[in-house]
């Protein structure tokens, strides 16, 4: 796809944005990195929170984390696919 096209890439974009307001913006704002260890830390855990606390307003997720999205949407399709 084409750099920085959301209409053709929204997805992977909004997470682009995401990821530079909610982690790189605050965290290089707060923090002096020395070694690429601690900022590969602390995305870490903004991953993690990424995931599993925050909550998200896109189409799939209706308010819920990517992680409970994720789960219901393996209960879901077991269900539909497996009996």
């Amino acid at each position: 796809t084409k750099v920085n096209s959301p209409q053709t890439n929204g997805i992977c974009e909004r997470f682009r944005k995401t990821i530079l307001q909610e982690f790189y913006q605050i965290a290089f704002g707060k923090n002096l990195y020395t070694d690429l260890e601690s900022l590969q830390r602390d995305l870490d855990e903004w991953v993690m929170y990424y995931n599993e606390q925050r909550t998200h307003q896109g189409k799939m997720c209706s308010g819920r984390t990517p992680l409970v999205t994720l789960e219901d949407g393996k209960q879901i399709w077991k269900e539909k696919f497996v009996g």
